[in-house]
């Protein structure tokens, strides 16, 4: 993996680099071969808070976490435990789909890593049951009005809601407005 690790009103310690960096590289271990992935690092002072934001980009899976903790060497092992679930987590999802479909599943984690420990199994039924599986509870279906970024963080705030779908004016492709959390807004768009 190569680190790419940079500080915001912070600097970058060699101890706080090695310690990053060996934490981070025990994520290795759920893969059959090392990925050559990019690991991109942001850690910050925010008044008393440390935060820090990783990222991992792969071919089939993005990995992305963010903690703050009073103490950034806490925060560093928190952030590898949510990287360390979502990997769980989707291996997990990438077994039951194989499974499901009577194929055998690429190698691409490995195999004697532990499932997740909140996978149980109805003792009556013998059917999966997983605590954190997604349930979709409620589905909307609405027409996607052609509009501009600027309109479209207009109509989110007067919802009140935090993000907001819509089609671009120009070019007709789907886009999302979202709010941050440091109160300025975002924008998702395809890629060309």
């Amino acid at each position: 993996m190569n680190y790419n690790i940079r500080g915001e009103n912070l600097e970058i310690t060699d101890a706080l680099r090695d310690y990053v960096e060996k934490k981070v590289s025990k994520l290795e271990r759920y893969f059959d071969t090392a990925p050559t992935a990019d690991v991109y690092v942001k850690m910050q002072v925010l008044n008393i808070d440390q935060s820090i934001e990783v990222t991992i980009p792969m071919s089939q899976l993005l990995l992305r976490a963010e903690e703050t903790h009073t103490d950034m060497y806490a925060a560093i092992d928190q952030v590898v435990e949510k990287l360390e679930r979502q990997i769980r987590k989707h291996k997990t999802r990438v077994n039951r789909k194989f499974r499901q479909q009577n194929g055998e599943a690429k190698q691409t984690f490995r195999d004697n890593i532990e499932e997740l420990n909140d996978v149980n199994f109805d003792e009556d039924t013998g059917i999966e049951e997983n605590e954190d599986s997604i349930d979709i509870v409620r589905t909307k279906r609405f027409d996607l009005k052609p509009m501009d970024a600027e309109e479209a963080v207009l109509q989110m705030d007067m919802l009140g809601h935090n993000f907001f779908v819509f089609s671009d004016d120009v070019n007709g492709d789907t886009r999302v407005v979202y709010k941050r959390k440091d109160g300025r807004y975002g924008l998702i768009e395809p890629e060309s």
